[in-house]
């Protein structure tokens, strides 16, 4: 092959053929435009080509397109929403409601009862069946029963659950159902709001305030007043919202981590010899209750003073061990209802007259 001709200039493609080109030497691909269109004012220099007019057209065919992708998490389908909030913390989805109103909506009104069942169901099913919700006057659909658990003799029977505990507030005879079984119910949920509150004064050896005996503070009804607060956010909705739900799990969270706590500090106590539940450094960091299936020490005594925190680890009351079968049982939620059967029988066997069909209830809730 002759060398080339030095005085002759290689073009700036690879061989091939050569393009065509319009009249005056001007590329193919190039338009010409008047030179006061293509520098804009900034003083940039725009370019007119056909291969960057394409170009333009199918960014814009492309972008006008309706996008199939997911662009928000709300955007995936309803069940693995769902799936993926059950895995949270009832403290997390409070946190997770607070970015925006659309998540807000979605966790705190329109499915608040089936996220809360979701981690309640995965996180703790031990707790659920050892600490219930009191159920509320409004439910009884008898207003006889409602007219007798009001009555001055009723509430003066219960007056050792209802005198004024220095941790606990008595609940409201007007709100919750005065069964012995609603009235500890009410009773554990402010315990456990309690106990939750103190517990870094637990951890870090700090004494917690002696209050005398008779004696009521300010400051400390106030802070019963917050917890049961939160207790009737939980028990009832027209306080708590759609959201009551959440407020109940959340009260287990609470509990499940000052169940960890105390057993982590009484462990670290060489000197506690008493019996306890095992709890591994992974069961720690589960967030969840399993661990609390294993066997261990039964929870039979009310903490009726805040002197019990210091020597109180697994709380967990209406459930016993039985050791032939090998698991805890629990009392049945149906205990509501045999109470009120009992008390239904006592009145009827006593002759009593029959109650005024019209209760403070039926006052102020259907007559305001």
């Amino acid at each position: 092959m002759p060398p080339a001709d030095p005085g002759t200039k290689e073009p700036p493609w690879p061989d091939g053929p050569d393009e065509p080109r319009e009249p005056g030497g001007e590329d193919k691909e190039t338009v010409n435009k008047p030179s006061r269109d293509r520098v804009a004012n900034d003083g940039s220099l725009t370019v007119y080509s056909k291969r960057s007019e394409r170009r333009r057209k199918k960014q814009h065919l492309k972008q006008s397109r309706p996008r199939g992708e997911v662009r928000s998490l709300l955007d995936l389908p309803f069940d693995i929403i769902v799936h993926v909030f059950s895995f949270l913390r009832p403290s997390d989805v409070f946190r997770l409601s607070r970015t925006c109103h659309p998540l807000n909506t979605f966790l705190l009104g329109e499915h608040a009862a089936l996220i809360s069942r979701s981690i309640v169901q995965w996180r703790y099913s031990c707790l659920v069946k050892a600490i219930r919700l009191p159920v509320l006057l409004s439910d009884l659909a008898d207003p006889h029963l409602r007219a007798l658990l009001q009555s001055s003799e009723r509430l003066n029977k219960l007056d050792i659950h209802r005198r004024p505990y220095q941790h606990i507030k008595p609940p409201d005879p007007s709100l919750v159902c005065t069964c012995l079984t609603c009235v500890l119910r009410w009773n554990i949920l402010c315990l456990i709001v309690d106990f939750a509150h103190w517990q870094d004064n637990l951890d870090a050896g700090v004494p917690l305030p002696i209050i005398p005996r008779g004696r009521q503070p300010e400051w400390n009804v106030k802070l019963l007043e917050a917890h049961a607060t939160i207790v009737e956010k939980a028990v009832n909705p027209l306080i708590g919202g759609k959201a009551s739900p959440l407020w109940y799990a959340a009260i287990l969270e609470a509990h499940l981590n000052s169940t960890i706590r105390s057993i982590r500090r009484h462990s670290a106590n060489k000197g506690n010899k008493r019996p306890r539940f095992r709890m591994t450094l992974r069961d720690a960091a589960s967030g969840t209750d399993d661990f609390l299936q294993r066997v261990g020490p039964p929870s039979v005594d009310f903490p009726f003073h805040r002197d019990n925190y210091y020597m109180l680890e697994a709380y967990l009351p209406n459930r016993s061990w039985f050791k032939e079968q090998g698991r805890w049982g629990y009392m049945p939620a149906e205990q509501h209802e045999r109470d009120l059967e009992q008390i239904k029988t006592r009145a009827s066997g006593r002759n009593e007259p029959p109650a005024e069909l019209e209760d403070d209830f039926d006052k102020v809730v259907r007559h305001p």
